[in-house]
C-alpha cells in the first residue's frame, strides 16, 4: 500500500524534475552561449516558474501527475528549504532573527489597519478580506487554508484569495530581488529582510532568494531572506486565534482551530540542520574536512535542486484563468495589501538603518 502510493506522485516528481533540467539548459544556452558569460547571469529558478506557467496554461496537466506535483509544491519544496539550513554558520539565526520579529510584527500590523479600512470602503466580505490579509502578512496560501475553517469561508472565497495571493506574490517574487538591489545597493542584509517580509509565499521567497543568489552571487540574501520568511511564518500560531476572536466576537465561541495543526513544523528541520552544520564545523574542521565540506556542498546544491523543481511545480499548477476571474475588489485589495506590505517594509528598513546602524 505504501508502496503504491509513492509510485502515484513519481510522475509529478519526474515532471517537475524534468523542467527543472530543462530550465537549467535553456539558462546555459541563453546566458553562457548566447552571451558569452562564464556562468549565466539568469536565475534558473525565474526559468522554472515560467516554462511551468507557460506548459500549465497551454497544455492540460493530467491527473496523472498531479499529485506528484502537489507533493513537489509541498514536501520538496519544505526538503529545499530545510537543507538550506546547512549555509548558516554559528548564532546567524539568532542575529537575523532579532532583526526581522520587529520588522515581520510592524508589518503585519500595518497591513491588518490598511485591510480593515478597505472592507468598509470597498464592501468586500469580510471573511475574503481576513483572507487575503493573513495570506499577505504571513504565509501565503497555508495560512489562507489555515484560516478558511476557523471564519467559516466558502469555497469561492478561498478560491479567490489564493488566486489573489498566487497573482501578487508571483510578480513580488519576478520584481523584487532586481529591485532590491538597486534600492539597497547590493546589501545582503537589508535586501534579504525585504524580501523576506514583502513577499506572501514561503516558496516565493525561497525563489525570490535564489534568484537574487543566481543573479548576484549572493548565497547570505538567499539565507537571510528565507530565515526572515520561517520566522514570519511562526506568527501563524498567533494570528489564526486572533483572527477567529474577531471574526466570532458576539457570535459561537466554538474554536476549530489546534495549534499542533497549524505549526509550521519544517521550521524545526531547517533550525535542525543548522545545529548539524555547527556541530559538523566543531567536530570535523580538523580531521575530517574535505569529506565535511564536500557534504556541505551536496547538501547546498540539492536544495537548490528541490527549490527549483519546486518553483517548476508551483508554475505548472497556476491558472491564469482563475486569476482573470478574480473580479476588480479583490484583485484591489490584494495589490493594496502587497503595495502595503512592500512600503512598510522599505520604511522600516530604512529607520532601522539611520537610528540603529
Amino acid at each position: 500500500m505504501i508502496e503504491k502510493k509513492y509510485l502515484v506522485v513519481l510522475p509529478g516528481i519526474i515532471l517537475a524534475f524534468v523542467l527543472y533540467t530543462l530550465s537549467q539548459g535553456f539558462n546555459n544556452i541563453i546566458g553562457i552561449e548566447l552571451f558569452g558569460y562564464e556562468k549565466s547571469p539568469i536565475s534558473t529558478a525565474m526559468i522554472a516558474i515560467l516554462i511551468g506557467i507557460f506548459f500549465g496554461n497551454a497544455f492540460q496537466v493530467r491527473d496523472s501527475f498531479q499529485k506528484g506535483l502537489d507533493f513537489t509544491r509541498e514536501y520538496i519544496l519544505k526538503l529545499g528549504i530545510i537543507c538550506l539550513g546547512i549555509q548558516l554558520k554559528p548564532f546567524e539565526f539568532l542575529e537575523f532573527g532579532k532583526i526581522a520579529i520587529p520588522l515581520i510584527i510592524i508589518c503585519i500590523i500595518s497591513v491588518l489597519i490598511v485591510i480593515k479600512l478597505l472592507i468598509k470602503r470597498l464592501k468586500i466580505p469580510t471573511r475574503m478580506a481576513y483572507l487575503i490579509s493573513i495570506g499577505s502578512t504571513v504565509c501565503g496560501t497555508t495560512a489562507i487554508m489555515a484560516t478558511a475553517p476557523v471564519i467559516k469561508a466558502n469555497k469561492n472565497e478561498v478560491s479567490y484569495a489564493i488566486a489573489n495571493i498566487t497573482l501578487f506574490g508571483i510578480i513580488s517574487m519576478l520584481i523584487y530581488p532586481y529591485f532590491a538591489n538597486i534600492y539597497f545597493g547590493g546589501q545582503p542584509l537589508f535586501i534579504g529582510l525585504f524580501l523576506g517580509t514583502s513577499i506572501h509565499e514561503t516558496s516565493q521567497v525561497a525563489a525570490a532568494g535564489l534568484i537574487y543568489d543566481q543573479q548576484f552571487n549572493s548565497p547570505e540574501t538567499l539565507n537571510i531572506a528565507t530565515i526572515t520568511k520561517l520566522i514570519r511564518n511562526t506568527f501563524l500560531i498567533i494570528m489564526i486565534p486572533f483572527f477567529a476572536f474577531l471574526y466570532n466576537r458576539g457570535k459561537s465561541k466554538e474554536k476549530n482551530y489546534s495549534i499542533l495543526s497549524i505549526f509550521p513544523y519544517f521550521v524545526l528541520g531547517f533550525v535542525g540542520m543548522i545545529i548539524i552544520r555547527n556541530m559538523g564545523d566543531h567536530f570535523f574542521i580538523n580531521i575530517y574536512n574535505n569529506d565535511w565540506q564536500n557534504t556541505i556542498y551536496i547538501i547546498k546544491s540539492s536544495s537548490k535542486v528541490f527549490l527549483t523543481m519546486a518553483m517548476a511545480a508551483i508554475g505548472l499548477s497556476t491558472n491564469l484563468k482563475d486569476i482573470k476571474n478574480m473580479g476588480f475588489k479583490p484583485f484591489l485589495v490584494g495589490f493594496i495589501a502587497m503595495a502595503t506590505v512592500g512600503i512598510v517594509s522599505l520604511l522600516t528598513i530604512e529607520f532601522y538603518t539611520r537610528y540603529f546602524i
